[in-house]
């Protein structure tokens, strides 16, 4: 197992004022609750005092009646200041942890994609769930409960003070050296619990890659494998829970023995002072009860310790993930290109249903690793209110080629531009209003069919949405649905057919009518009825806008205006169907193994 040491140092480890921002949004809340545990504090350091006059008042033999009375109605009244504290601390928690939530879901829907792709779905979900989590146990158990209970120690301090310095001594001494050994056991509780919750995050990214993948890893026979790789993260993420709870477990004996030996030493102590006639009894007991009194605040400060510090390795992670740069603020950095006349100009044109847009790749260079370009030197142009087809081998860049005008990457050399205007001089939101966009693996999300199309264009209406269905041949197959357009359609779109997400995703898009329309293997999922129908449907969308079509299927595209071949990120032709056949080599020999020619 790696030394959790080097979990620790994969990212940054939460800071204090970190975790006390989290606060910040609640501060009147909390201001009530410093409040009460102020009063709270009198009330239960009234207690002993009180005590003590009734067992004086009883020595005396004098009636004790009415120190009862004021005696009950303090330990009522603490018990009800502390139910409306724990109350309103509850509540507070609730409330950090929704504002860690909130923060984390709007940052990580607005991450750079690069982000996404260099991290594990399932580990970014639990920083969600189980690390927030942890950072509401701080501020209920650690926090906010501790300084509560701060007065009450500082109360009991003092008290015990004006009874006997000398065994307010003693008890400090036993008490300094368990907190001593308290900060140094608990300073290895934050490191184990980040690699703790790193292992967590593992597993819940295997448990979501392997549930995504079910069908095909039973398929495959590889289920035993799954599970053990599975058990194994679990394994892992025990070991280190466990020994997260084996520091703690020390920590809870340090608080103990400092209560028992305290008690002990005032206990001998005291009571050779009360036979030396140099305390009386009253007053040792009291003394007692204030060292009672002191163990509760105590229990809390270890206990601040303990969570405050696993806190703190959970809220690195939290952290780490929000203090990432956001795609948006790429955009409104002072000095982008967004800020100058030729992005106004671009954002100032039409967003859906304008004219169509001209798009230009100007000597294209783009990595996702340095120094293995998967666009090199990419020189064409789509013209205004064209289709154009880009086919090629795989792997040749063609997918990647539409992330760029989606600027979920920028080139690394080169431009794309709009109409003139360079990708980079436009804020992504207004760039991305003017596209419209359906990925090779055509994802549908969890839902029903009007929400997905609705996606993208959400003031449609129920006949454009029946429109866009019967282009794409689906309407059909709701109407046989007894909930039509609000049919679900199963988490990642499990209850469609595979070539049924794809029209439902390229229906989406359309939806949009976006005056720029990308098309990433729109018929790699279809038989070929539903692909003429298609075709049918693509013709129709192109009247009118701009159309860029990858394609495996040369099927697909026969009857684009401009067909761009790409063979390791290069442009090797471009021209028509039937000029390709015979000016390009590498065109033909695809032709020919899809029957063609």
């Amino acid at each position: 197992m790696a030394d959790p040491t080097a979990a620790d140092a994969a990212g940054p480890r939460g800071r204090l004022r970190d975790l006390v921002g989290y606060l910040t949004e609640h501060r009147g809340v909390l201001g009530v609750v410093l409040v009460l545990s102020v009063l709270g504090a009198g009330l239960s350091l009234a207690q002993p005092v009180v005590v003590n006059q009734v067992i004086r008042s009883i020595s005396t033999d004098r009636s004790a009646a009415p120190v009862v009375l004021v005696l009950v109605l303090l330990v009522l009244g603490a018990g009800l200041v502390g139910a409306a504290q724990q109350y309103l601390l509850e509540r507070t928690a609730e409330g950090v942890v929704l504002t860690a939530r909130r923060r984390l879901v709007g940052q990580l829907l607005r991450l750079p994609v690069r982000e996404h792709d260099a991290r594990r779905t399932g580990d970014l979900v639990s920083r969600v769930g189980s690390d927030t989590t942890m950072v509401r146990a701080a501020l209920t158990g650690g926090l906010v409960d501790a300084l509560g209970g701060s007065l009450v120690f500082a109360g009991a301090l003092i008290g015990m003070a004006l009874l006997d310095p000398l065994l307010l001594g003693i008890t400090l001494g036993v008490v300094l050296v368990a907190v001593l050994a308290v900060v140094i056991a608990s300073a290895r509780i934050q490191v184990l619990t980040r690699a703790a919750q790193e292992a967590v995050g593992r597993l819940a990214a295997g448990v979501e890659r392997a549930v995504s993948a079910v069908r095909t890893i039973r398929a495959s026979g590889a289920t035993d494998r799954e599970v053990a790789r599975l058990e194994t993260e679990a394994v892992s993420a025990y070991d280190y829970g466990v020994r997260v709870a084996g520091v703690g477990a020390v920590l809870w004996p340090i608080s103990g023995l400092a209560v028992q030996g305290s008690f002990l030493a005032v206990l001998g102590v005291g009571g050779y002072r009360v036979a030396s006639g140099a305390l009386a009894v009253a007053d040792l007991v009291t003394f007692i009860l204030f060292l009672f009194m002191m163990v509760m605040p105590l229990g809390q400060f270890f206990s601040a310790i303990t969570t405050v510090r696993a806190a703190l390795g959970a809220l690195g992670r939290i952290q780490e993930i929000l203090e990432l740069p956001r795609e948006d603020a790429e955009d409104s950095a002072p000095g982008r290109a967004d800020d100058t006349p030729e992005a106004a100009a671009a954002t100032a044109g039409p967003g859906r249903r304008g004219r169509p847009v001209e798009v230009s790749f100007d000597r294209v260079t783009f990595s996702y690793r340095p120094g293995r370009p998967v666009l090199d030197q990419l020189s064409f142009t789509v013209p205004a209110g064209s289709t154009t087809a880009i086919v090629g081998p795989s792997g040749g860049g063609k997918s990647t080629l539409l992330a760029l005008i989606e600027r979920f990457h920028d080139p690394d050399h080169g431009s794309i531009r709009l109409d003139g205007t360079d990708l980079r001089a436009m804020p992504r939101a207004e760039l991305r209003s003017r596209i419209g966009y359906v990925e090779q693996d055509a994802p549908v999300l969890a839902g029903t069919v009007r929400e997905n199309l609705l996606l993208a264009a959400p003031e449609a209406d129920e006949a454009s949405c029946r429109e866009v269905l019967d282009a794409v041949n689906l309407l059909a197959r709701l109407q046989e649905h007894p909930e039509g357009l609000d049919a679900p359609v199963g988490d990642d779109g499990a209850g469609l057919s595979g070539g049924e997400r794809q029209r439902l995703a390229i229906a989406r898009s359309l939806l949009a009518d976006t005056p720029l329309l990308l098309l990433d293997e729109p018929t790699a999922s279809l038989d070929s009825r539903n692909e003429q129908a298609l075709h049918a449907a693509i013709r129709s969308a192109a009247a009118g806008r701009t159309v860029l079509i990858v394609a495996h299927r040369l099927s697909t595209v026969v009857g684009a205006d401009q067909i761009v071949v790409l063979d390791r990120g290069r442009v090797t032709a471009t021209g028509t169907h039937e000029e390709l056949l015979s000016a390009s080599g590498l065109y033909r020999e695809l032709a020919r193994h899809q029957l063609l020619v």
